[in-house]
């Protein structure tokens, strides 16, 4: 039964593959921007980055991320209900009023 159907799903995926419909994974070997280079050597036009703003290679957030985790560290510690004893505490509690509305 198993060899029937593994059967089945390689004739499947040949003839979405002969038909053109199967997507090749690309792999990206640049920061993201509106032009990425690809893993394969190739350039390619970029318009499914999540960088609507184009900060993603800004060095001031890459700092400012990079601070954030020297200071207050990165984890399931940081879920409100544990972080009491720690000292992110203090960057938290400003917020709370804003996401628990």
């Amino acid at each position: 039964m198993y060899e029937n159907f593994q059967s089945h799903l390689c004739n499947t995926l040949d003839l979405i593959r002969s038909d053109g419909f199967y997507k090749e994974e690309r792999v990206i070997d640049s920061p993201q921007a509106d032009s990425i280079r690809l893993a394969a050597g190739q350039n390619a036009l970029n318009f499914c980055a999540n960088n609507y703003l184009g900060l993603s290679n800004d060095e001031r957030l890459i700092e400012a991320a990079k601070q954030g985790l020297n200071n207050y560290g990165f984890g399931m510690a940081l879920v409100r209900l544990l972080m009491s004893a720690l000292k992110c505490q203090a960057f938290h509690q400003p917020l709370n009023p804003c996401w628990s509305i």
